[in-house]
């Protein structure tokens, strides 16, 4: 093999090794989708994407955004998967879960959500009042009128 050759084999697993990292397929390769199952993808530890196969996410949204130009919807919508599925991690959801409880969090929503209840109800029970009449603009003021006073 010529030192030429070699550039040019070493250029090729440069550019296959960053389309890997950024997840996109590798070149001639007939299978462009993993073939794994939403079971498989959202494990309890970590999150799979189903596009590249890359794995070890506690969320997939941002890697969907940079690596695939793609929101969280659209993917869902190509593989079928429920709207209320999360693109997380059980793990990673159930300790965010429990930090928001922790924190207190749980009943600083419900309070706001019923001061904003009250102010819904506050303003369908509040009589409505009655529009005044518009009232007609006044003329303008002559410039005779000066003067003929001075």
């Amino acid at each position: 093999m010529t030192s030429d050759q070699l550039i040019f084999e070493i250029g090729k697993v440069h550019t296959a090794l960053k389309n890997l990292e950024a997840g996109e397929p590798l070149e001639g390769s007939e299978e462009t989708k993993t073939s794994l199952t939403v079971k498989e993808a959202f494990r309890k530890g970590e999150v799979v994407c189903m596009l590249c196969g890359k794995g070890g996410f506690k969320t997939l949204a941002r890697h969907l955004n940079t690596a695939h130009g793609m929101k969280p919807g659209e993917y869902k919508k190509q593989f079928s998967i429920p709207g209320k599925q999360p693109l997380a991690a059980k793990n990673y959801s159930d300790a965010r879960r429990k930090m928001a409880l922790d924190r207190g969090l749980a009943d600083n929503l419900a309070k706001a959500r019923g001061v904003r209840m009250a102010n819904i109800e506050a303003k369908k029970t509040a009589p409505v009042k009655p529009a005044k009449p518009a009232k007609a603009p006044k003329p303008p003021k002559e410039a005779g009128a000066k003067a003929k006073t001075a």
